[in-house]
């Protein structure tokens, strides 16, 4: 019963076999559903929360305060020094009395006890940011090493923090995509079994009639396929909603202001990319598993 490739054979067996086996091809599809939709779930709050701490690391800064020996054509003739030191992303000169002018505006509840501050009483400063908040620790020590520069305050303890928790969600959020994804191919190879198991005799009557691995297979990797990208395109549209429903929560929370929600539209494309092809490998590849036990005849 050996036969050349004819892929329109194959797409027709394919498709036929889901809706001769409806109810175990809704399942399928179901199951398909439910694990891209938890996979994508921690996927989007490990992104989301990726992109709140880079937020928060654009917002720490160091601060570079410049002697007071020099003046402030001295101070600003630093810049180029200053910006040319490994890491540095920005700088922002602040003279001493635009410094006085922020402090006093930032504490207005004292104000009359601010009033006599004078306005050369702060130094000279740089705000700098940095490309690498990882190097902060290395940063801070060129920087007290350029000439002109009295010291340099640097949050670093807050800096690793910001690391660490960015390293922790995205560890954690690997380790449960790697573990759903197992998860995932066992449930739906065990789910395409059932559906397989009712054709066993059918397959070992193609086995003993010459039929090729290849030519019994492929209408059930096409079977897969379809299953796959039909609860891919289902899980994104699931997704999407569920997503807008905890974004628009966390922006209206009171206590959640400082929340920023990436849109879903943005990443619209590569969810459904990824969406669509972890959703086919897990169906070809569920297929595959679940067919090799009848192909033994």
């Amino acid at each position: 019963m050996s036969r050349r490739f004819d892929a329109g054979y194959f797409v027709s067996e394919g498709v036929h076999s889901i809706f001769t086996h409806g109810f175990m091809s809704f399942a399928a599809v179901c199951m398909i559903v439910a694990c891209l939709i938890i996979m994508g779930s921690f996927t989007l709050l490990a992104v989301n929360l990726d992109n709140m701490l880079g937020d928060l690391e654009n917002e720490n800064e160091m601060v570079v305060y410049i002697d007071d020996a020099l003046t402030e054509e001295q101070a600003r003739a630093l810049q180029p020094a200053l910006s040319q030191v490994d890491n540095v992303s920005q700088l922002t000169f602040v003279t001493g009395e635009a410094a006085v002018a922020e402090f006093k505006a930032k504490r207005m509840e004292i104000a009359d006890v601010l009033n006599d501050l004078p306005s050369d009483a702060f130094q000279d400063r740089y705000r700098v940011h940095v490309v690498d908040i990882e190097r902060m620790a290395e940063t801070k020590q060129t920087l007290e090493q350029v000439s002109g520069v009295s010291d340099v305050q640097a949050a670093i303890e807050i800096a690793d923090g910001f690391v660490m928790v960015r390293n922790i969600a995205t560890g954690v959020a690997l380790v449960l995509i790697g573990i759903l994804l197992v998860i995932s191919l066992f449930i739906i190879a065990n789910t395409i079994k059932l559906a397989t198991f009712y054709r066993r005799e059918e397959i070992a009557i193609m086995k003993m009639c010459g039929a090729t691995n290849g030519f019994i297979e492929w209408p059930f990797v096409v079977e897969g396929m379809v299953l796959g990208l039909s609860g891919a395109l289902i899980a994104f549209f699931v997704q999407w909603g569920l997503y807008q429903m905890v974004a628009k929560l966390a922006i209206q929370g009171n206590g959640l202001s400082l929340v920023s929600i990436i849109s879903y539209s943005a990443m619209a494309p590569t969810i459904l990319a990824v969406f669509c092809g972890v959703g086919a490998f897990i169906g070809v590849g569920g297929s595959l598993f679940a067919i090799r036990k009848f192909l033994q005849v």
